[in-house]
């Protein structure tokens, strides 16, 4: 496993893999990794030949209030986990060699990214997209691979890949969760044992909605106030939103939707929550 940190040397490595023929996959991620990292980077390694994993803890993604200063790393234990599953070439830049002095150009993508997660972090994902463009402008893959953790995410960045021409396919994996149900994140590690436990309202909130939503007995609407008013009742949690949206969109649902993504953000503690589900309708 190779480990570089310059944009140039990581190109020059790249281009030679596709020269070759040798199909090329790319996990980006922020770092302090976990099984759904994990399960990512197995996925590309069955789907590619060349597996590249990025670890940049990303500056413009993070308002100025977030927790960019506090958030998880752990470079270490990430290249022991990396190494264990495969991966091929660990690029881990400085925030020098992605911004350097005097960087002033954004992608800003559209309306896609203005509500839901947008609406409460402002600026959120013209940084994803901006990052995401420059990595797979220097890592040049054949597929990328996201989780479905952050469904609208993934969405957004197939979006501007999409509207900028970009010869790749972005591929959204599942989300994988601990056992008690809590959607697996860097920022878990955070959450103590009492918050853990309040935290646990938002995967429940969200499994009752769809839970009614397949069984007929709701309508989008209908649930996404149940699962607003089930996250309101829980001390010691904040929401940020609950909603009931198109899958493929995220408008909102019309009564011929057969395909809706539940998706929730909420605050327990210092720590901020999101999570989803897609259900199928009959």
């Amino acid at each position: 496993m190779k480990r570089l940190a310059r944009p140039s040397a990581v190109q020059r490595l790249v281009e030679k893999h596709r020269a070759a023929g040798r199909r090329v996959g790319l996990v980006p991620t922020m770092g302090a990794l976990h099984e759904g990292h994990a399960s990512l980077v197995r996925r590309a390694r069955r789907e590619c030949d060349v597996v590249v994993v990025s670890i940049f803890v990303n500056p413009t993604q993070f308002g100025p209030r977030e927790d960019f200063s506090r958030y998880p790393r752990t470079l270490g234990n990430d290249l022991k986990l990396l190494r264990r599953e495969g991966c091929d070439l660990v690029f881990a830049p400085s925030v020098r060699d992605m911004y350097p002095e005097g960087f002033g150009t954004m992608v800003v993508p559209g309306p896609l990214a203005s509500e839901l997660e947008g609406a409460h972090r402002p600026g959120h994902f013209a940084g994803v997209a901006t990052v995401c463009v420059k990595l797979f402008t220097i890592c040049k893959p054949h597929r990328a691979y996201f989780g479905a953790k952050d469904y609208q995410q993934a969405l957004v960045v197939e979006q501007v890949a999409h509207h900028l021409n970009l010869d790749l396919r972005v591929v959204m994996c599942p989300t994988r969760r601990d056992l008690d149900g809590l959607a697996l994140s860097s920022r878990n590690r955070f959450l103590s044992a009492a918050e853990r436990e309040v935290a646990l309202a938002l995967p429940r909130a969200i499994r009752e909605a769809a839970r009614v939503l397949r069984s007929g007995r709701a309508t989008p609407r209908a649930a996404q106030r149940r699962g607003r008013a089930a996250l309101s009742r829980v001390k010691g949690l904040v929401p940020d939103y609950f909603e009931v949206r198109q899958a493929d969109t995220l408008l909102p649902c019309s009564p011929k939707d057969r395909r809706v993504v539940i998706l929730a953000a909420a605050r327990v503690g210092k720590t901020r929550l999101i999570d989803n589900l897609r259900v199928f309708l009959n």
